[in-house]
């Protein structure tokens, strides 16, 4: 008998070369298709949900969109980051170091803001960039 495939396996060898080529199409680019694509197949992975996608390209491109959304916004970010210290003297200007882990906590904050429900994530907004009371940001 038989031992049973495993579902990563069969997942990968099934499908990558198609999320590959739709990434592919997608975004302009096969290289950052080939590093999407890996994170698609290493979240499935670390998510443990191989063996129970039922569809798997639909799944596959929903995981993928996520993460060129979540890649997209990275860049923004980070943009906007650059930008600001473009503006400062040089002599306030943070070091190479100090940068990496302002850039890292930034997108630390995004992600946990994002992993919020919508209204959560405006009151706490609201709150803590407009300084606006409770009272205010409940009426």
């Amino acid at each position: 008998m038989r031992a049973p495939a495993d579902p990563v396996h069969t997942l990968y060898v099934e499908h990558h070369g198609w999320l590959q080529g739709w990434l592919r199409r997608k975004l302009g680019n096969v290289f950052e298709a080939s590093d999407v694509a890996h994170d698609t197949f290493v979240n499935v992975i670390t998510s443990g949900m191989a063996g129970r996608i039922e569809q798997p390209r639909p799944f596959l491109a929903t995981v993928a969109r996520h993460l060129v959304i979540r890649q997209h916004r990275r860049r923004l970010l980070e943009r906007a980051y650059l930008d600001t210290l473009a503006l400062l003297p040089a002599e306030l200007a943070p070091s190479p170091e100090e940068r990496l882990i302002a850039l890292e906590s930034l997108q630390a904050v995004d992600q946990a803001l994002d992993a919020l429900a919508p209204k959560v994530r405006e009151a706490f907004l609201l709150a803590n960039l407009e300084g606006l009371s409770y009272a205010d940001i409940a009426t």
